[in-house]
């Protein structure tokens, strides 16, 4: 057998620039500052919980794709059944390709960037055109993928981190702003915060793209050379520590510039108008044209990366399709959603987060924990059917007003209100997916099988 090649440190950083292109995008933007304003004193907790759930997880989904060497989101929660894998699969997908994450990227650049320039009359036809050239522009960067590491790893993504420190040097080094900013003492408030931090990071939605797009780089890396598994595991993980240590640092800012607008500026009802206020505060005129830009940059970066996953993943599932068949699908299903407007598509969004995060976190821990477990289908199986329950319940408590008022619904919320643990925290799938793992590991246990075969590299 030949030597595996080692990969520079240039392309250590291409690749880890390529994976932070793709994680931040407009959620990654908005969300942030938005969460620094509801916290305000209380910035750091609410920091800390919006890491874990925006940074680490991510980061630990990338890991865990790389430890069970699975070559698609499929591959990851196949030991759980078929049927389950597929639902999961199709759900994930749609929500990043279809339902959400990339008419998302279209809608909020729309909003901040070409929205306050129309009129009333002309937004609709404005979103139409505009979504339009977006996607059409997506496309066309995601159509080779050989080229996606250069489009956004070397193109894109440098100019969104120029145009993110100028901002964050401006407001923190020139202006000197961080002297404002006070830090609260109270336990409640945050323990509080941190719990909603934590919840928040739902919104960025990077814990169920982390499982595509590991896909995404562990596709790079056979292209740079690496065919053989474990060799291309230790490089995820680098590449997956360099872009999210860089994520972790830019929210801790964009969450503290949220806290510190409140001198200037009230309580807004999203993160794009706080930060349309603040790059008004800092800049001025100038603040918008930047403002817009850095969305683009931004949005376009992340659309490349969540339909460059779905046609990958989906590609592999149906090779007889593959990846150019999906791609052009992706994109136009991508579009018609983004033209029912930002509004809609975040109203809907909460209550699917809610159901496929629990689910998420379940395969994520125990493909972490493959080295002890393995694939062992009782483990994984009985996991995620205790982790159903709540996944569920949480949904139903995210409906929109006038579903979740439903007699059925209001009923199922009582009962869970009054018997569930942490359901009004949101966290109630914590001690079902924990009781789920050990059951699943003792019936495992007792059955005698060998929980962690050896993995000989596939190819």
């Amino acid at each position: 057998m030949s030597p595996q090649p080692t990969l520079t440190k240039r392309q250590y950083l291409t690749l880890g620039s390529l994976l932070f292109g793709m994680f931040f995008g407009a959620g990654n933007l908005i969300f942030p500052i938005h969460m620094g304003q509801l916290a305000g004193s209380a910035w750091l907790p609410a920091a800390i919980g919006f890491l874990l759930s925006a940074v680490l997880l991510p980061l630990l989904s990338i890991m865990a794709i790389s430890l069970t060497r699975a070559s698609s989101m499929y591959d990851l929660a196949r030991p759980a059944g078929h049927s389950f894998a597929l639902f999961f699969l199709l759900a994930t997908h749609a929500s990043l390709g279809l339902l959400i994450a990339s008419p998302r990227t279209a809608t909020v650049t729309y909003s901040i960037g070409i929205a306050p320039f129309l009129g009333k009359g002309q937004q609709q036809i404005g979103l139409l055109i505009f979504s339009f050239i977006f996607f059409l522009t997506t496309f066309l960067l995601a159509r080779n993928e050989s080229k996606i590491t250069t489009y956004i790893g070397k193109l894109l993504n440098p100019l969104l981190l120029i145009l993110l420190a100028v901002i964050f040097f401006w407001a923190l080094v020139i202006k000197g702003d961080i002297r404002a900013i006070s830090f609260t003492s109270s336990p409640k408030l945050m323990s509080s915060n941190l719990i909603n931090g934590f919840l928040q990071g739902y919104n960025t939605m990077d814990a169920l793209a982390g499982l595509g797009f590991g896909v995404t780089i562990i596709t790079a890396l056979k292209l740079m050379g690496l065919h053989q598994a474990s060799t291309r595991a230790k490089a995820v993980a680098k590449v997956g520590s360099l872009a999210m240590g860089l994520e972790a640092l830019i929210y801790m800012l964009l969450i503290l510039l949220g806290a510190i607008s409140l001198g200037f500026s009230k309580l807004t009802a999203n993160g794009g108008t706080a930060f349309n206020q603040i790059m008004t505060h800092y800049t001025g005129l100038i603040g918008t044209a930047l403002l817009g830009a850095m969305t683009l940059l931004a949005c376009l970066t992340t659309a490349i990366g969540l339909v460059t996953s779905f046609s990958q993943d989906l590609g592999h599932r149906f090779p007889k399709l593959g990846y150019h068949f999906f791609l052009p699908m992706t994109t136009i299903g991508a579009f018609l959603i983004a033209n029912f407007g930002l509004d809609q598509i975040i109203a809907y969004s909460t209550p699917i987060l809610m159901l496929l995060y629990p689910l998420a976190i379940a395969l994520i821990m125990l493909g972490l924990m493959h080295p002890w477990i393995g694939k062992n289908t009782r483990i994984y199986k009985t996991t995620v059917a205790f982790t159903m329950i709540p996944a569920l319940l949480d949904a139903i408590h995210a409906l929109p007003a006038g579903l979740a008022q439903l007699p059925i619904f209001s009923s199922i919320q009582q009962f869970a209100t009054t018997y569930i643990p942490w359901f009004g925290i949101g966290m109630d799938f914590v001690p079902f997916l924990l009781i789920g793992f050990l059951t699943g590991f003792i019936a495992a246990k007792l059955s005698g099988h060998k929980l962690a075969p050896d993995l000989p590299d596939p190819d």
